[in-house]
């Protein structure tokens, strides 16, 4: 539609509300506003014209007031409860220097609706705008009680760094990143935001859920709130937990036996591999005949390891490696002497070890010489000399329970 018809007609236009869910009580907890307009023959997205560069953004800032208006009336009269998430780019927001938005809140305040309900939503790319103008008006926001959060997170990591500046109160990451990444891609994009979420003190929220492999992903990857068309699609009614497309309490119920039966049978791996290591234990006769010892070991490891080494308890490597091609073990007597001891964790697992006496199985990692993603088992020999037994990448695969 032409955008003057739109501005012109602001009668047809009308928010729909597509609900938030939690994943601590999976119910409701909030909604986003989106906008629609009547053409004559059916409602239709506000999209285009909010993301059309060439309508001024005076005319977008009209619209959205009147979608707002619209919100917190519906949402005071029907006496709804729980969070109401707003869309605004940098460039409305700079329009009168944001203060139709806030004194349309506070106005709102006083008839009874909290401005620690409202969470503004901002893009990632807005950061590319004039950021000093934009976080100060963002802080200058919080400083109300408004919570703000950041769409599209991930798209462009050279924003980290202002994200943690502005410490929105939760991340939105759309789980389209999926499809966008390979596996070890996304497994890395999503390791960085889960740590930048803790550091800030941020909550994940997981949007575009369209299947329960992404709800799952979702869970399994820290999200506290989920949205997508697989759990509600936006509707001009504040629809309640039962109007849900499924059960979000039984789904995660399902993850959960799931993950549990992954972990157990994972640890049955590591005490496995932890008393065949113990049964060879009486023929350990010390670092000068470490590599004999080696040689038994690798026949107990054929099938999971490709690589199997010692070091002492200050991360140097006393042994040669033993490095497995094709079906071959092969003796590399020039890595003797290597110190490991600069690897994150080496000096902390090695101290585990031994005050523990047990074995510690590392998380996936991609491995320098193979570029592959493997896994270590370490496993304290004495005090002062531990057993490094590198896992290969396909025994991994083919054990889903290693690949979590």
């Amino acid at each position: 539609m032409d955008p003057f018809d739109i501005i012109g007609n602001l009668h047809n236009i009308k928010p729909v509300y597509q609900p938030i869910i939690s994943a601590i009580k999976h119910n409701v907890i909030g909604y986003e506003v989106l906008g629609r307009v009547y053409d004559g023959n059916e409602w239709i997205s506000l999209g285009p014209f909010f993301h059309d560069s060439d309508v001024p953004e005076e005319f977008k800032v009209d619209v959205d007031q009147h979608l707002l208006h619209i919100a917190l009336s519906e949402m005071l009269e029907s006496d709804k409860q729980g969070l109401l998430f707003i869309n605004r780019n940098a460039q409305q927001m700079m329009v009168n220097d944001g203060e139709d938005l806030l004194q349309t809140l506070i106005s709102y305040e006083q008839k009874g609706f909290s401005l620690d309900r409202i969470v503004l939503e901002v893009t990632e790319h807005d950061f590319d705008e004039d950021f000093e103008m934009l976080s100060h008006l963002l802080l200058y926001y919080k400083t109300y009680g408004i919570q703000i959060a950041v769409d599209h997170v991930g798209a462009k990591s050279s924003n980290i760094d202002r994200i943690r500046q502005i410490e929105p109160h939760i991340l939105k990451i759309d789980t389209r990143i999926i499809r966008n990444y390979n596996a070890d891609g996304f497994q890395d994009v999503m390791y960085s935001l889960s740590m930048l979420a803790r550091r800030i003190g941020a909550a994940l929220l997981f949007e575009n859920i369209e299947d329960d492999f992404q709800l799952q992903f979702a869970w399994k990857h820290g999200g506290r709130y989920y949205q997508g068309f697989f759990l509600a699609k936006p509707d001009f009614a504040l629809t309640n937990d039962d109007a849900l497309l499924v059960n979000v309490g039984e789904k995660v119920d399902a993850y959960i036996q799931r993950e549990k039966g992954l972990i157990e049978q994972r640890l049955t791996y590591i005490l496995s591999w932890q008393n065949k290591l113990k049964g060879l234990l009486p023929q350990w006769d010390g670092p000068r005949k470490v590599d004999a010892f080696i040689e038994l070991v690798t026949g107990q490891f054929d099938q999971e390891s490709f690589r199997i080494y010692v070091c002492n308890s200050d991360g140097q490597q006393v042994s040669s490696n033993f490095r497995k091609r094709a079906d071959t073990w092969e003796v590399e007597h020039d890595k003797k002497g290597s110190n490991w001891a600069f690897r994150p964790y080496f000096l902390e697992n090695m101290v585990q070890m031994r005050t523990w006496s047990r074995g510690i199985l590392s998380d996936i990692y991609s491995d320098i010489e193979t570029r592959e993603m493997i896994r270590t088992f370490s496993f304290p020999l004495t005090d002062q000399h531990f057993l490094f037994i590198d896992i290969r990448y396909a025994f991994i695969y083919d054990n889903e329970c290693l690949l979590i």
